[in-house]
């Protein structure tokens, strides 16, 4: 019989998510679900749409923040709140709008949206991680029973370019923390007071 490793930790030395940057993001179709326009009270008003990336980012400046999931405890803490603060602070510099993108269903990030009282930031759903992994930032957390997800990071996209991210350090799978360092609101709007958009 042959012994396996369980949750085998692959460590990204050279990762295609930094290589990202100065690139087109990927070109994928996303499944959200968005409210139906009625006068009648139904128990679910939303529909199925499928929306695609090129028509999310074209002729837009985008900051995109992408985190392992919804409701988990470093994201709902402290990513998706400071970004929900800071919404104008951006709108302000420049900013069309700010995505948060997770590996994660349409049901799961809107009832997401709803517990956190999110008004501002829009909540993406990669429910099959196609665009997380043509990012290069799918990684596995099996270790937490997670399956695959995306790497914690943050990117500024202007009319479908990446043209700055921020990618947590030590990028692997089944990483024993969530590291938050960088790609955080601050470490965004301190690049953009920089380039002077």
């Amino acid at each position: 019989m042959v012994k396996t490793r369980k949750n085998k930790k692959r460590v990204f030395k050279k990762t295609k998510l930094k290589q990202m940057e100065g690139k087109k993001i990927p070109s994928v179709k996303l499944r959200t679900r968005v409210r139906v326009a009625t006068n009648k009270r139904k128990k679910n008003p939303y529909r199925w749409k499928t929306v695609g990336t090129d028509s999310m980012f074209r002729n837009k400046k985008i900051v995109v923040f992408s985190l392992p999931g919804a409701f988990t405890p470093t994201c709902s803490s402290k990513h998706l709140p400071d970004f929900e603060k800071k919404y104008r602070d951006l709108t302000k510099r420049g900013i069309d709008d700010v995505y948060c993108i997770s590996v994660n269903d349409a049901f799961v990030m809107h009832n997401w949206k709803k517990k956190m009282k999110i008004k501002k930031v829009k909540l993406i759903p990669d429910g099959n991680g196609e665009f997380t992994e043509k990012m290069g930032a799918l990684v596995k957390k099996n270790n937490l029973g997670f399956g695959n997800r995306s790497w914690r990071y943050s990117m500024l996209v202007d009319n479908g370019k990446i043209i700055k991210l921020f990618s947590e350090p030590n990028m692997g799978d089944n990483h024993k923390t969530d590291p938050f360092s960088v790609s955080s609101v601050h470490s965004m709007i301190n690049y953009i007071d920089s380039r002077d958009l």
